[in-house]
């Protein structure tokens, strides 16, 4: 376990574990209302046998799990070792944004929003979001800025606009090309799935980049790294539809 989430891990032990179900014990059985998407993925490479299975509410695969519920329309996880195509609706979110080190800045940015949600008496859900603004897909790219960011299930359950350090903001619906992965979370995750998605696209040049990259981290820190899912993704779009919308400009 890295050090901020070694923090985290040590810092929630004073929290109860049925105020943030993301953090809680795998496995315990707790309906999460997830549900098949087929209209919102279409598998495009990696393994195409890969598969998900929803058991008594939840997203599993293998002895992984999704631990808490995902926003309202979003599109089941894509599994390990898989890539995606995948249609994201608007979303309601609370966001903090830094420069500098990632890792390191992770826990400074998580008990803001965690206190956000406690307040509004938001309950936790899964992932949490981290964009890494400007960042290339290169192996040694770096952001120049990134943003930590706790989903709302439905817009409904706050306002949008500041509140305090955190940002509350809906964001547009995107398409995006996302791969599974399995491991502990962090920069070294990140840039692994970066490097499939770069393969990837290069294979398939109809398909252009079209924003910056984000990771998906659906477990909190009480889960071995072994166990942790997560997805890579980068906002994409169809090449002759950038053509046409710079042509349109």
């Amino acid at each position: 376990m890295s050090t901020p989430l070694r923090s985290i891990a040590a810092a929630l032990l004073t929290v109860p574990l049925a105020s943030c179900a993301l953090f809680g014990v795998p496995g315990d059985g707790e309906d999460m209302g997830a549900v098949r998407t087929p209209d919102l993925v279409d598998r495009v490479g990696g393994d195409d046998a890969a598969s998900i299975s929803i058991v008594n509410g939840q997203y599993r695969v293998g002895r992984s799990l999704v631990e808490a519920p995902l926003p309202v329309g979003y599109p089941e996880p894509t599994p390990p070792g898989a890539i995606d195509l995948k249609r994201y609706p608007a979303v309601r979110r609370a966001e903090l944004s830094r420069d500098g080190s990632v890792d390191g800045g992770m826990n400074g940015a998580f008990w803001p929003l965690f206190n956000h949600i406690k307040d509004r008496d938001i309950a936790m859900t899964s992932p949490v979001e981290m964009d890494y603004e400007g960042m290339p897909l290169a192996a040694d790219g770096r952001p120049e800025r990134w943003t930590m960011s706790f989903l709302y299930r439905t817009a409904d359950l706050g306002p949008a606009g500041e509140a305090g350090d955190v940002v509350v903001v809906d964001t547009d619906a995107l398409e995006v090309l996302s791969v599974g992965l399995l491991g502990a979370y962090g920069m070294p995750r990140v840039r692994e799935g970066m490097a499939k998605l770069e393969a990837w696209l290069e294979e398939h040049p109809e398909w252009t980049i079209a924003g910056s990259p984000r990771a998906f981290w659906y477990n909190g820190p009480y889960v071995w790294d072994a166990r942790k899912w997560s997805e890579i993704q980068v906002p994409v779009q169809r090449r002759e539809s950038s053509t046409a919308a710079a042509n349109e400009g």
